[in-house]
């Protein structure tokens, strides 16, 4: 009968990268700490989980004392919005080790409940987040003691040069795809365009798909495994109707100021020029709620209250999440999320 994961000798096992994990947490704080960041918490039951169309969320009610239901309620599945009205509020630096929720979710690289690293400066673009990420990383190494990050067999030097690539270079170096030529109306790129660009490149294509099912299909295929080899990759500058919540750049309306981090070919962090304009967000999140609803039949609500501090007027900011526990297991080695959480949600798979 399998152990849990309480059990001595399978908790045993683990030890060594929980405790190398817990160095890089001390490493995280004393990294923002020293750059006059302050740390904030904020609720994790929200109105809305986050808007995102692919990420589902746990819902429950909020209660009165009478046991009245006042309201439904969401765990977030990232702390973006909360954080965001701290800035309104005037808060110039802020970062948050925020534990957070996404149902449907269970891998290698997944888990339902985890911890998520965001920080956001005001008057910063989304440029100085490059720099900040490559001096956590290099932090979080030289906390754990190990020479490299690794997952696998593949190994990344954050202290060597990093790789810089926008997406639509990323299309045509490894797929063959101009990306935007696939793109004339960039609010409504073209389905048609890109199935003809990946059936060339020898990515399946099925009836119905969309623009952005197509996009994914071939990134997934063709572009994530080459990312972050050797060195961290910073993959910038995506199509405009993947912007979710940044802002379009000043000088090219096609493309969005976001920016992922890649290691070992494994996506740890999003990063945002943030979005300032409370009514073009809203129109964003109604069209990611058709979408999600139209996808799998369910819609959030929108969080006004958010919506209504962007309209009272957030500074120029960026912000940016990344995975803690990603990062801790890059930086131990380890092969499974479970080997570096203290105690998995649902007591993970036993492995002998």
């Amino acid at each position: 009968m399998p152990r849990p994961p309480w059990h001595p000798d399978r908790f045993r096992a683990r030890l060594p990268y929980l405790e190398r994990r817990a160095r890089l947490v001390r490493a995280v704080r004393g990294f923002f700490d020293e750059r006059d960041f302050l740390e904030v918490e904020t609720p994790a039951l929200q109105v809305s989980p986050g808007l995102e169309p692919h990420l589902m969320s746990f819902a429950t009610e909020l209660e009165a004392a009478d046991g009245r239901v006042q309201r439904r309620m969401h765990l977030h599945t990232s702390p973006e919005f909360a954080m965001k009205k701290l800035l309104v509020a005037g808060a110039p630096r802020i970062y948050q080790l925020a534990r957070v929720f996404r149902n449907r979710e269970g891998s290698r690289l997944h888990s339902p409940e985890f911890t998520l690293l965001e920080w956001y400066r005001a008057g910063a673009s989304y440029r100085d987040l490059m720099e900040d990420c490559r001096g956590l990383l290099q932090a979080a190494l030289r906390a754990t003691g190990n020479p490299v990050l690794r997952m696998g067999d593949a190994v990344a030097d954050p202290f060597a040069c990093w790789t810089m690539v926008g997406v639509a270079e990323a299309f045509d170096t490894w797929a063959g795809i101009d990306l935007l030529a696939t793109m004339p109306d960039p609010a409504a790129p073209s389905a048609p365009l890109l199935a003809a660009a990946a059936a060339a490149s020898g990515v399946r294509v099925d009836a119905g798909d969309d623009w952005e099912t197509l996009f994914f299909r071939v990134f997934l295929e063709r572009i994530e495994p080459n990312l972050g080899q050797g060195a961290p990759t910073i993959l910038y500058d995506y199509p405009i109707s993947m912007a979710a919540l940044s802002r379009p750049r000043a000088d090219d309306s096609r493309l969005a100021e976001r920016f992922e981090l890649y290691v070992c070919g494994v996506e740890l962090a999003n990063a945002f020029g943030e979005l300032t304009d409370a009514a073009r967000q809203r129109a964003r999140f109604v069209a990611d709620m058709d979408r999600k609803e139209a996808l799998y039949g369910v819609r959030y609500p929108i969080d006004e209250d958010f919506l209504a501090a962007l309209a009272h007027g957030m500074p120029e900011s960026a912000g940016i999440a990344l995975g803690i526990d990603r990062l801790a297991m890059l930086a131990t080695g380890a092969e499974r999320i479970e080997d570096v959480l203290w105690l998995p949600v649902d007591g993970g798979p036993e492995r002998r």
